[in-house]
């Protein structure tokens, strides 16, 4: 069973002053988002690293470098969807040839295939590597829902096809894949507020933006609830609620990774802007930003 653990961070790109990937802070990142925020794998090149505005090279290059930066310390799963079923296929390619451990491929956005549309899809590049596949639904972004017996029969034929980060709150959704899903499949909250309801239905861990700040904190909820202690796991997930909707609620709904990457920047961690048409936290934005943060240092949770 392929193991990509149960906090995985879907990891920013660092970019500098000309929005150029930053090459020297990424081994800065890498090794933060390891050693202190205890993340068991890296997603590079998914949506909170950007991956939509980044050219097929640099991709590749980030790929081989996380790789290579966290020496084994951590699994590498590689962004490779494309709403172009053959271009994922190459990205696909591209990462296994730069050392992945697996790779994440989202539902295919904006042509809107059927549910045949989608199985062919993910059947396609299924059978075109030897990557373990982390599918992605977040209906929310790609304008359609991939149905439990889609992901459910994929996961019956195609053994690397190993796990699904799921981005909505539609609990009868994840109830089926759970009570369903095949030994070998596992299910990730793609919503760090969902992630305890999740794990109460069964889920495996979560794909998280928040633990770029308080990964150790959900580590501990999560382990929490594993060990048999929903009570604590409760009360950690109310502490940690402000920075889980922070990320994505704050003032205007700023889209992902626009508030993660202010609140890394205020911790030193420089990461700097966002590429068009992203664009960073105003004044308003960044305050609330701030506030949240505070909070939960008085409260001891950063």
């Amino acid at each position: 069973m392929t193991d990509f653990g149960r906090l995985v961070t879907a990891m920013v790109t660092p970019f500098d002053e000309n929005l150029q990937v930053n090459w020297e802070q990424l081994a800065t990142l890498v090794d933060y988002l390891i050693e202190e925020k205890k993340s068991d794998a890296l997603v590079v090149c998914g949506t909170t690293g950007e991956s939509s505005t980044l050219t097929d090279d640099e991709r590749k290059r980030l790929v081989e470098s996380t790789v290579r930066l966290a020496k084994g310390r951590a699994k590498i799963i590689a962004g490779t969807s494309n709403n172009d079923t053959l271009h994922s296929i190459e990205l696909t390619k591209m990462a296994e040839d730069a050392g992945a451990d697996g790779t994440l491929i989202v539902t295919p956005y904006y042509n809107r295939p059927s549910q045949e549309g989608v199985y062919q899809h993910f059947k396609a590049i299924a059978q075109s590597t030897s990557l373990p596949i982390m599918m992605y639904n977040i209906p929310s972004r790609c304008g359609i829902n991939v149905e439990p017996e889609t992901t459910l029969r994929l996961a019956g034929e195609f053994s690397n096809i190993v796990a699904s980060k799921e981005s909505h709150g539609d609990m009868d959704h994840i109830t089926t894949l759970v009570s369903h899903a095949p030994s070998h499949f596992r299910v990730y909250s793609g919503d760090d507020s969902l992630t305890l309801p999740y794990l109460s239905l069964g889920a495996y861990g979560v794909v998280s933006v928040a633990s770029h700040v308080i990964g150790p904190q959900i580590k501990k909820m999560v382990d929490a609830f594993v060990q048999g202690d929903p009570v604590r796991a409760m009360k950690l997930h109310h502490e940690l609620f402000p920075v889980f909707r922070g990320m994505f609620n704050c003032p205007n709904r700023v889209p992902n990774p626009a508030p993660v990457k202010h609140a890394l920047n205020l911790k030193g961690i420089t990461v700097g802007g966002l590429r068009l048409p992203m664009i960073p936290v105003n004044e308003e934005e960044g305050l609330f930003i701030e506030n949240v943060l505070a909070t939960l240092a008085v409260t001891g949770g950063v």
